[in-house]
């Protein structure tokens, strides 16, 4: 075990305001806007909020994992460091790809997610026809509407963490609010009859059961409350004590559950399941339903479009963060690790998933399906190594200084790697009551990452050879403790 460290590149430039809303932004983010509907059609309102509750408790254990060990080593990359000290080079790669994946399939997510939502609030916006993907006509409007706005997001994260966290403040607070408006709307004019006749789905004509519809609905999940492990990416940017950090990562995973559980409730409790199936934007409808004004049906809208801005502005962080530690340990090219010399971004890393979201309205609407079950599938499996780095560092370094140090771990640690274990194998293996497994589109998806990843791999431990997985820790200081102090991890390597 060496005792090199090396200085930071970043400055530390992010409040515990920031990382919260970073990491809560990114979760709420606008799949609630256009999903609330499929959730509720296929598991029922009880069943669909039962289902982020069953999501929502991996997902907090998951989460428990991630603040121990983000307290513990805040280095740029969090699951890449964790897998790396566990599991060595090879697994730290396999990890920290998955998760890029589900982070690079948000931000391709919501740039084509933003022109449908303009789409919505504008009927005669489609112009100039192009082609058609799937059954979705693809317009020169819709692809123009989410290739500027992607361009417009990359500048701004190469502009600097503060700034997009001060962006990310006003759109959390936006999104949020349009939500609590719903719920309130929902509370004073609902009826009881909406809800009670909608509990739960499953189909016999269909072939499905309630569990299997609650199920179906439960791995769509991660990819809803990705978001908190933005943190750790972030970690050497963020001015806090390391014990807040491990807190408000929590705080941020329980609201979510919080919120997507009270939004499906409050959409079933107002809207009757005969108008959910007439209308093409549900939750929107119900907002105007609750209020009885179309003008609050397109205040949730806009909303959603802060949504939009909240989830792919923060997993340009969190993917951008992912990339330059893999470059730094020289995984992938080296170029990614490349700095701007004035703003401190890892700019070529931003740029280049700044360049896969230009990309992907012109597939059109329908690869938002195949993008959240492939990205899921890679936030669950990235989930499962943190989670077993978790364990496997509790025992192999019982010394390290873990400033957020849970109770229970061993149990937190097992319950953790066997939840994200199953979800992950949801996705892998067909089940005869629920449709879970991913489909063709899905796993050309997946297995063309996968495919990157193998060429990056083989083209780096080529070119660096003994230095491929080289790693050194960063000093780090935590604000909380005084007299302040720098403090380290011992490195595995040279």
């Amino acid at each position: 075990m060496s005792g090199k460290t090396n200085k930071s590149k970043f400055d530390k430039v992010l409040s515990t305001k920031d990382i919260f809303v970073l990491a809560f932004g990114a979760m709420i983010g606008w799949g609630w806007v256009v999903n609330t509907g499929i959730w509720i059609e296929t598991a029922g309102a009880l069943g669909a909020a039962l289902a982020f509750l069953i999501g929502g408790i991996m997902v907090v254990f998951v989460g428990l994992t991630y603040a121990e060990l983000t307290a513990a080593m805040p280095q740029c990359g969090g699951e890449h460091v964790f897998s790396y000290k566990a599991m060595g080079p090879t697994g730290s790669f396999i990890c920290t790809w998955a998760i890029i994946l589900g982070y690079v399939s948000v931000v391709a997510f919501e740039a084509c997610a933003f022109p449908t939502v303009i789409q919505y609030l504008s009927p005669n916006f489609l112009q100039g026809y192009m082609y058609t993907v799937a059954g979705f006509d693809i317009y020169a409007s819709w692809v123009a509407v989410g290739v500027i706005t992607a361009i417009i997001i990359t500048a701004i994260n190469i502009l600097g963490a503060k700034t997009a966290a001060k962006l990310q403040t006003i759109f959390t607070a936006l999104i949020a609010g349009a939500g609590l408006l719903l719920i309130a709307g929902s509370v004073i004019n609902g009826d009881p009859s909406n809800i009670a006749g909608n509990m739960f789905g499953g189909s016999i004509e269909l072939g499905t059961t309630a569990l299997g519809s609650v199920l179906t609905v439960a791995v769509m999940t991660p990819f809803l409350f990705v978001g908190f492990d933005v943190i750790p990416q972030a970690a050497e940017e963020i001015n806090a004590g390391f014990k807040k950090i491990g807190g408000i990562m929590i705080l941020s995973i329980l609201m979510a559950v919080a919120f997507y559980a009270l939004i499906i409730l409050a959409v079933a409790y107002v809207m009757p399941a005969s108008a959910m199936a007439d209308s093409t934007l549900v939750t929107a409808d119900a907002m105007g339903l609750a209020f009885n004004s179309e003008i609050m049906t397109k205040v949730l809208i806009v909303g959603g479009m802060a949504g939009i801005i909240t989830s792919w502005n923060s997993f340009l962080i969190g993917g951008s963060r992912a990339m330059y530690s893999m470059a730094e340990s020289n995984m992938i090219p080296k170029v990614f690790a490349k700095l701007h010399p004035k703003y401190k971004t890892p700019v070529l890393a931003i740029g280049l998933i700044g360049v896969l979201s230009v990309i992907a309205p012109f597939f059109g609407r329908k690869m938002l399906v195949w993008i959240v079950d492939a990205g899921s599938f890679g936030v669950c499996l990235a989930y499962a190594m943190v989670s077993l780095s978790f364990l496997i560092l509790r025992k192999k370094e019982p010394d390290m200084k873990r400033p957020y140090k849970v109770r229970f771990g061993t149990f937190v640690g097992i319950v953790a790697v066997a939840l994200s274990g199953m979800m992950t194998l949801l996705y892998v293996i067909p089940l005869p009551f629920a449709s879970t497994a991913l489909v063709a589109e899905e796993w050309i998806m997946a297995g063309g990452w996968a495919v990157l990843g193998v060429l990056f791999y083989g083209y780096c431990k080529f070119k660096y050879g003994d230095e491929f997985g080289a790693h050194i820790d960063v000093e780090y200081v935590d604000v909380d403790e005084k007299p302040a102090f720098a403090a380290r991890v011992g490195s595995v390597t040279e």
